[in-house]
C-alpha cells in the first residue's frame, strides 16, 4: 500500500498556495520549452552553443547541487541531531579550487561534450563504457529517489495520491529537457536557484520571528544542547566524526566536479574558460550559506517546537521521523502564499533531473560509438529526444517501485554506489601519471571494487567472523575504494616499468 499520513497530519495547501505552485511549475516548464526552436542540431542541443555567461552556468551548478534530498534531509538531520553533516559542505572551496585549476581546463581543452570519452583514449573502450553505465545507473537511482521523497513530502500538503504526484512531477521534469535541451536545463536552473534561495530565506525569517523571546532564543537554546556541533574531533574511523565527514565530503565533491557528466557538461556550455572557472566558484560558494540555511532551519524548527509543543501533532513522531517536521511546518505555520513559494522551492530542488546529460552520453558514448558511427544530424536528434524520454520514464518507474519495494531499490542504490565508486580512482589514475597502462587501470579498478564491496557488505554478514568485517564507517567506502585503485594502479605501473627496463637492459 502507498504510504499515507495520519489524519491529523494532513492539511492541504490553500488555494492561493496551489496557484503559486501551479504558476511556478507552468512557468519553469514554459521557460524551458522556449529553447525548442534554438536546437537546430545535436551540438546545440547538448552544449547550448558553448555561449552561456559564467553566472548563468554557476547558478545552474548550484541548483544541480541542491536536490529535494538536501531540501528535506538536511533540516531533518539538524532537527534530530547537530550540524555534523554540514562538514561535508566545508570541503567545497577546496574541491572548487582543484576543479578550476585542473578539471575545467582539462575538459575544455579536449573539446568533447562527454566526460568519459578521454578514458577510451587513455585506457581503452572498456573504461569509457564502464564510466558511462555507472553514471547512468547512478542518475536513474538518484532521480527515482528524489521523486519518491518529493512525493512523500507533497502527499500531506496537496492531498493527492503519491503515485499521481510522482507521475505528474516526473512528466514535467521530462518535458523541458526533452524540448529545450541543455540550454533549457541551465536557464531553468537559474529560475530554480532563485526560488530555492527565496523559499529557504523566507522560512528562516518566519522561524526567527516566531520565537516567544525573539530570534536570540534559538541560538541560546541550541547552544545549551550543543545543536551547532560539527561532530567529534576524535581520530576514530567507525563513527561520522568531523574528520570522517570531511574526508568523505572531499572525495564526493572531487568526484562531482571531476568526473560527473552533470558538471562537466555545464563547463562546456560556458562561453570562455574564464566564464567556466567563474561558474564553479559561484556554484560552490553559493551553496555554503544556503546549505547552512537548511541546517539552521532544522535547528530553528527544533527550538520552535520546543517552545510550542502544542503545535506539533503527537502522531508525527518527530523523534523517529525528523524529515517530516519541515513539511509539517510548511503546511501548518506558514501563511498562505508563502507556503506555496516554499513548496515551489522544494519542487525546484527536485527538477534538476540530468536527463539531458544521460541522453548526451547515450548518443556520444554508446550509439555513435558502437551502433551508428555515421548517424545523420536528424537521426542524432531523434536519439537525443528518445533517450531523454526513455530515461525519464525509467526514473519515474524507479520512483513508483520505491512505494512497495523500497528495500530492493535501496540495494540498487547501493550497487550503483559500488560501481560508481571506481570512477574517481580511474580518472585520477589517468591524470596523475601518463605511464599508467590499460593493465594498471584494470587491476586498479578490480582492486578498488573488491575493497568497496567488502566495506559495503561485510558489516551486515552475520556468519562472517568479526575480524573479517570492515571496521570503518560507510562514509569511508569511496575514500578507501579510490585510494585502493590509485595504489594498485600505481604499483602495477611501477612494476611494469621495472620489468620493461630490465628487458631493455
Amino acid at each position: 500500500m502507498p504510504p499515507t499520513a495520519a489524519p491529523d497530519l494532513v492539511r492541504t495547501l490553500s488555494g492561493v498556495d496551489l496557484v503559486v505552485l501551479l504558476v511556478y511549475l507552468v512557468g519553469v516548464t514554459g521557460v524551458g520549452c522556449l529553447f525548442y526552436w534554438r536546437n537546430r542540431n545535436s551540438e546545440q542541443y547538448m552544449s547550448a552553443g558553448r555561449s552561456l555567461p559564467g553566472w548563468v552556468v554557476g547558478l545552474s551548478i548550484f541548483g544541480s547541487y541542491v536536490s529535494s534530498i538536501s531540501f528535506l534531509a538536511n533540516p531533518g538531520k539538524s532537527y534530530g541531531g547537530d550540524w555534523n553533516a554540514f562538514v561535508f559542505a566545508l570541503t567545497l572551496p577546496l574541491a572548487a579550487f582543484v576543479a578550476v585549476r585542473w578539471f575545467v581546463p582539462f575538459y575544455r581543452g579536449t573539446g568533447e561534450v562527454s566526460a568519459y570519452q578521454h578514458l577510451e583514449n587513455r585506457f581503452g573502450p572498456w573504461a569509457r563504457s564502464y564510466a558511462v553505465v555507472c553514471y547512468m545507473l547512478t542518475q536513474i537511482a538518484r532521480l527515482g529517489t528524489i521523486l519518491y521523497l518529493l512525493a512523500l513530502a507533497l502527499v500531506p500538503l496537496t492531498g493527492f495520491d503519491i503515485r499521481t504526484i510522482i507521475i505528474v512531477v516526473g512528466l514535467i521534469i521530462i518535458v523541458y529537457p526533452l524540448l529545450g535541451g541543455t540550454e533549457a536545463v541551465i536557464w531553468t536552473g537559474v529560475v530554480q536557484a532563485v526560488v530555492l534561495v527565496g523559499g529557504a530565506l523566507a522560512v528562516v525569517v518566519t522561524l526567527l520571528l516566531g520565537m516567544p523571546e525573539g530570534p536570540g532564543q534559538i541560538f541560546t537554546m541550541a547552544m545549551e544542547k550543543n545543536k551547532f556541533s560539527l561532530g567529534s574531533f576524535s581520530g576514530v574511523l567507525d563513527q561520522p566524526t568531523f574528520w570522517v565527514v570531511l574526508i568523505y565530503g572531499l572525495a564526493i565533491n572531487l568526484q562531482n566536479f571531476g568526473i560527473d557528466q552533470s558538471y562537466v557538461q555545464r563547463y562546456i556550455t560556458a562561453k570562455s574558460d574564464r566564464a567556466a572557472r567563474r561558474s564553479v566558484w559561484i556554484g560552490a560558494l553559493l551553496y555554503l550559506p544556503i546549505g547552512g540555511a537548511f541546517f539552521f532551519i532544522g535547528t530553528a524548527l527544533w527550538a520552535f517546537y520546543q517552545t510550542h509543543p502544542e503545535l506539533l501533532a503527537p502522531s508525527l513522531n518527530a523523534a523517529a521521523h525528523p524529515d517530516a517536521v519541515f513539511p509539517y511546518y510548511i503546511s501548518r505555520q506558514l501563511p498562505a502564499g508563502l507556503a506555496g513559494l516554499v513548496v515551489a522551492g522544494l519542487c525546484a530542488a527536485a527538477m534538476d533531473s540530468n536527463l539531458n546529460c544521460m541522453s548526451t552520453l547515450f548518443l556520444k558514448d554508446l550509439y555513435l560509438r558502437y551502433l551508428r558511427p555515421r548517424a545523420s544530424e536528424r537521426e542524432s536528434m531523434r536519439v537525443l529526444h528518445g533517450s531523454t524520454l526513455g530515461f525519464g520514464l525509467i526514473s519515474i518507474g524507479a520512483a513508483l517501485a520505491m512505494i512497495s519495494i523500497k528495500s530492493a531499490l535501496d540495494t540498487w542504490w547501493q550497487l550503483a554506489g559500488i560501481l560508481g565508486g571506481g570512477m574517481l580512482g580511474l580518472f585520477l589514475l589517468g591524470m596523475i601519471t601518463r605511464a599508467s597502462t590499460n593493465r594498471a587501470a584494470v587491476v586498479g579498478v578490480v582492486t578498488g571494487l573488491v575493497v568497496i564491496v567488502w566495506m559495503t557488505f561485510s558489516p551486515g554478514m552475520a556468519g562472517l567472523p568479526a575480524a573479517l568485517r570492515s571496521p570503518f564507517h560507510g562514509f569511508l567506502i569511496i575514500v578507501f575504494g579510490t585510494a585502493a585503485i590509485l595504489v594498485a594502479g600505481l604499483l602495477v605501473t611501477a612494476l611494469s616499468k621495472r620489468v620493461a627496463d630490465r628487458v631493455r637492459g
